[in-house]
């Protein structure tokens, strides 16, 4: 008997709110949390804002809040957002098989701050000022790690870094090992903080990020010809995932069902996608077999979206090879980084919860900027304001640097 896979709980931590509602909120309200950042260090730098997380207290979300100051902000996060998952789930760890549930939640790039404070004790003050706790505080893994000794979980644990598609690759191998067998249910997603002096540089020298530092709340433009590049944000998304019949024995709520997971490798460039989206669009249709599909039964696509110039006219060529005439008459798409900026390795899981929230309230969130469109992204991208209609499947895309794609496909649970 195939094991079907369902969401029972959602955990955000983002740039427009501290947690799932709040978050929500501001997306269909269309509201931005991209500012700028007013730091001295940052003053010969091209890039100023971004996607910061201003007044939010990880520590009580440790259950020894000594932890929390041994863990880089990344990590932080992805146990703040992990509670919060697993509270929302209702699931009593005293009634569920430990050895048979599993963590994996991922960072893109990990520890960066703490890589960063550490190098320059070392070369600013002696070795011995390099705290020791520098290395489990900077790997990625380490996120996951800790949630799973935070709630005992002994089933398989894992760190997936795939750059921005961090979220969809944990989130769909962990959906795929319970399909397998190998495990009951699951925590898993993604977090990141990378906004400091090296992360903005890296990506600010690549030209990458946008410069429209006067205008921080218009600056995440997917879509738009005005378009200069990503906002970087900062943040936590993660779900628990369980096999169906493991939800209903222990009487579940159930968000939705998670039927599809897609991934694939443009094996083309660095850094830039394929031209014609070719590896978007196979990661697509892979999650639409998985989930037996015909594209015009999907009611709305997250768009990966971040802004910048190739990666959203090479996006919209794949929705367009994949859905065909569909993708102009009646398929919804939307890029809620014009909000929440890009949360790189974060960027899926708090993707995947704005999807569950549009089927489970009726309302796709908007793409807000999209003042000027881009004559080659010709698609309904729900400009400006959400708009309230029946959503029954959505589906979300995650590109990273070096190629990696990961789709995922969430339906509506009719029991």
């Amino acid at each position: 008997m195939e094991r079907r896979v369902v969401i029972t709980g959602m955990g955000v931590v983002s740039p427009i709110g501290h947690d799932l509602e709040s978050s929500w909120s501001s997306l269909i309200s269309g509201k931005s949390g991209v500012s700028r950042i007013d730091d001295p260090l940052l003053a010969g730098y091209d890039c100023k804002i971004a996607g910061v997380i201003r007044g939010f207290d990880s520590a009580p979300f440790f259950s020894n809040p000594k932890d929390a100051r041994r863990a880089d902000p990344f990590a932080q996060l992805g146990m703040a957002a992990s509670v919060m998952a697993m509270r929302d789930s209702g699931v009593d760890l005293d009634k569920v098989n430990l050895d048979r549930f599993g963590c994996m939640v991922g960072s893109g790039i990990g520890g960066l701050i703490t890589l960063e404070t550490q190098h320059r004790n070392l070369l600013e003050k002696s070795p011995s000022r390099v705290s020791p706790f520098t290395i489990p505080m900077m790997i990625a893994n380490i996120s996951s790690g800790m949630v799973s000794m935070e709630f005992n979980l002994r089933g398989p644990n894992m760190c997936i870094v795939t750059a921005c598609a961090t979220s969809n690759h944990n989130i769909g191998e962990a959906w795929r090992m319970i399909k397998f067998g190998d495990a009951d249910a699951f925590i898993a997603g993604g977090a990141e903080s990378t906004i400091c002096p090296m992360g903005l540089a890296g990506f600010g020298n690549m030209k990458a990020l946008s410069t429209r530092n006067d205008e921080p709340e218009r600056a995440s433009r997917p879509f738009d010809v005005d378009r200069d590049g990503f906002v970087m944000g900062e943040g936590a998304g993660v779900v628990v995932i369980e096999e169906l019949e493991h939800a209903k024995a222990r009487g579940a709520r159930i968000y939705a069902e998670l039927t599809g997971y897609g991934v694939s490798a443009d094996a083309y460039h660095l850094t830039s996608p394929h031209p014609e989206g070719d590896g978007a669009r196979r990661c697509m249709e892979m999650a639409l077999k998985h989930s037996k599909l015909n594209p015009e039964e999907v009611d709305y696509v997250n768009a990966h979206g971040t802004s910048t110039g190739l990666g959203d006219v090479c996006e919209t060529k794949a929705i367009k090879r994949v859905f065909g005439d569909y993708a102009k008459k009646g398929l919804l798409v939307s890029s809620t980084k014009s909000m929440t900026g890009h949360l790189l390795g974060a960027a899926g899981g708090v993707e995947l919860a704005a999807c569950v929230k549009a089927i489970n309230e009726g309302i796709v969130p908007p793409t807000i900027n999209l003042e000027n469109p881009d004559p080659q992204c010709d698609l309904d991208y729900v400009p400006h304001t959400a708009r309230e209609v029946k959503v029954r499947r959505a589906l979300t895309n995650s590109f990273g640097f070096g190629g990696h794609n990961a789709s995922l496909l969430v339906e509506r649970f009719d029991g």
